[in-house]
């Protein structure tokens, strides 16, 4: 009995021995992931919209690549998109529509469709329409208008402070992205945001 008593004492100091290495294992390899966890936010978080008001089109371009590109509507001659660097601001799930006299919540009549995307410049965002057939032309009151799938899938990718580029003219990046500016589209008409008089869509 007594040299079984001798054995307790040395017991803990053996599973001490034992346990060190593999705590410390643990130990670096947390310190690691999270060493390397804000790098792998910030990769992802390198996406941009950008907005062709020529072509009536954006892109959702990733980590310098196009993903994919979608038709809109702009802003109508008498109400121009505005042009320039933009982020997002807010975004809205069935947003409800404020106009001076005039409310419209939630619903098939809201001119603002299911997602709201509101921008830098106050009053200016990319949402969806109640007038599926306004895609494609400059038709709007200044707003990007999006058929409602796509402005779904858009909403869905986005966060807040991601940048938007509104651009007036096919430069070489937008050529890039959009190909040639179509030849019987007469140029659209832009407000710079420094000019622009917002109003609500």
């Amino acid at each position: 009995m007594r040299s079984q008593t001798r054995q307790f004492p040395s017991a803990p100091k053996h599973l001490g021995r034992c346990l060190a290495p593999f705590l410390l294992v643990v130990l670096f390899a947390h310190e690691a992931s999270a060493q390397s966890a804000p790098e792998s936010v910030q990769v992802g978080h390198r996406r941009k919209v950008v907005v062709s008001i020529p072509h009536r089109k954006l892109a959702l371009i990733e980590n310098g690549q196009v993903r994919k590109v979608y038709a809109v509507a702009v802003g109508a001659h008498t109400s121009p998109s505005p042009s320039g660097s933009f982020e997002v601001k807010t975004r809205l799930v069935s947003p409800t529509y404020y106009h001076p006299g005039k409310v419209i919540p939630a619903g098939a009549d809201n001119p603002l469709g299911t997602r709201w995307i509101g921008l830098s410049t106050k009053g200016y965002g990319i949402h969806g329409t109640n007038v599926e057939s306004s895609i494609g032309k400059a038709a709007s009151h200044g707003c990007i208008r999006m058929h409602r799938q796509d402005i779904e899938e858009l909403f869905a990718d986005l966060q807040v402070g991601d940048p938007v580029e509104i651009r007036a003219a096919a430069d070489p990046e937008i050529k890039s992205i959009f190909g040639d500016e179509p030849a019987d589209r007469a140029r659209d008409q832009v407000i710079t945001s420094a000019t622009a008089e917002p109003a609500q869509q």
